[in-house]
């Protein structure tokens, strides 16, 4: 009698792409899923305009940089708004307005996660640290 022997790749496949950035930088809808690690201190991330092509699409920014020393801002597109809050600190819901990772008070670990779940509004669905909207 034979044996067979199932084997999957699902751990894999469970694993998000994880990338590291040392510039200010354009992200790519096609980056989608996506995870960012800055440890760069002064990093403009500008994000993808949202159409109704990407709608859903979700990416994550993690501060890998040392404790008070990495400032990490998230600009979305002029037309755009960041959505909620992390912890406490709400983003204002305002178009054209960063989310920022504070340099003083950032920590080693600090991320945020947004997602385009309409035409023009990103919303934070997951983060930790302070962050400050842009005023």
């Amino acid at each position: 009698m034979s044996t067979t022997i199932t084997t999957s790749n699902s751990i894999l496949r469970a694993r998000s792409k994880q990338e590291t950035l040392t510039t200010t930088q354009d992200i790519k809808a096609n980056d989608a899923g996506a995870e960012f690690n800055i440890a760069t201190d002064a990093i403009v991330l500008s994000l993808p305009a949202i159409t109704a092509q990407n709608i859903g699409a979700e990416f994550t920014f993690r501060n890998t940089g040392a404790d008070a020393a990495n400032i990490i801002t998230i600009s979305p597109d002029a037309a755009d708004s960041i959505n909620g809050a992390v912890a406490a600190v709400s983003s204002g819901g305002t178009a054209g307005k960063d989310w920022i990772n504070t340099k003083a008070t950032s920590t080693k670990g600090d991320w945020v996660t947004l997602k385009a779940v309409a035409l023009t509004e990103w919303y934070i669905t997951g983060g930790d640290g302070v962050w400050a909207s842009e005023a």
